[in-house]
Formats: structure tokens, C-alpha cells, sequence
């Protein structure tokens, strides 16, 4: 447990943050989730499902949660799935 005022008040604001990036982090996971399920599955909403995952990354990496081209990267490789699956 930290001592010092200012390491107290570091370790609050580090707290407040990990809730808030929880939030989006778990959103994004969500959306990629049923985006994937809905692509194997062969929905004809699967494209709507993507476009909502792509939403949540966008959002996610717009608040920092995540790094941008991490964002990018999944984002590729979700419309490669996509595309592959149309494709067939």
C-alpha cells in the first residue's frame, strides 16, 4: 500500500481509468466475438456485425485504449474473413 500522498492519489486515478477502459475494451471484444460468429455461421447480417466490431475498435483506440494499429489490424483481418466468406 502506498504511503505518499501523491503515490495515493496515483494509484485513485489509475483505478477510475482501468474501469473506464474496461468498458470499451469489453465492448470491442463483444462485437469482434458475435462479428466472427456471425461470418462463420454464414449470416446474412454478418457485414452489419462487422461494421458495428469496426465501431467499437474505432472507439477504443479513439480514447486510447487500445494502440491504433492495433485497432487497424483487427479491423484487416475481420474484413478479410468477411470478404473470404462472400467470396466463397
Amino acid at each position: 500500500m502506498a504511503n505518499i500522498k501523491s503515490a495515493i492519489k496515483r494509484n485513485k486515478q489509475n483505478e477510475k481509468k482501468r474501469l473506464r477502459n474496461r468498458v470499451f475494451r469489453g465492448a470491442a471484444r463483444t462485437y469482434i466475438a458475435k462479428a466472427d460468429k456471425a461470418i462463420v455461421d454464414g449470416n446474412p447480417e454478418s457485414a452489419e456485425a462487422v461494421k458495428t466490431a469496426i465501431s467499437a475498435l474505432d472507439k477504443a483506440a479513439e480514447k486510447g485504449v487500445i494502440h491504433r494499429n492495433n485497432a487497424a489490424r483487427r479491423k484487416s483481418r475481420l474484413m478479410k474473413r468477411l470478404n473470404a466468406v462472400q467470396a466463397a
